[in-house]
């Protein structure tokens, strides 16, 4: 009987498996780390499912959670562009390898253009 826990309570709606509490309070997602890689942040472009519409994409980037947040906003803000954030890739509207690369660079990672 390991397998009875709470998951959705009319006073707080739906309930996190992990920590058991609300969705909107849950301790597991602040606290989930980068996922292993090689230790290189790869750039490449890509147009796929998007109408033609090219975006940059940054991926291998060792931090998780809200730190990967911040980076994805400072790096908009240096694009000057819009973007997301989407498990664990940050998309950035526009070809903006070359600019994110030297970025990157600064900051101490190892970094690589992937893709033509």
């Amino acid at each position: 009987m390991a397998n009875n826990r709470l998951i959705y309570s009319s006073e707080l709606g739906r309930l996190c498996p992990e920590c058991s509490q609300a969705i909107k309070n849950c301790r597991c997602k602040k606290v989930k780390d980068a996922k292993p890689g090689d230790g290189i942040v790869r750039i490449s472009r890509s147009t796929a499912g998007r109408k033609g519409k090219g975006v940059t994409l940054i991926t291998g980037v060792p931090l998780a959670g809200e730190a990967l947040k911040e980076l994805a906003r400072q790096l908009k803000q240096k694009c000057g562009s819009g973007g997301t954030l989407k498990d664990g890739v940050i998309e950035i509207q526009g070809e903006h390898r070359d600019q994110l690369v030297e970025e990157l660079q600064k900051l101490g990672w190892t970094v690589k253009r992937a893709g033509g």
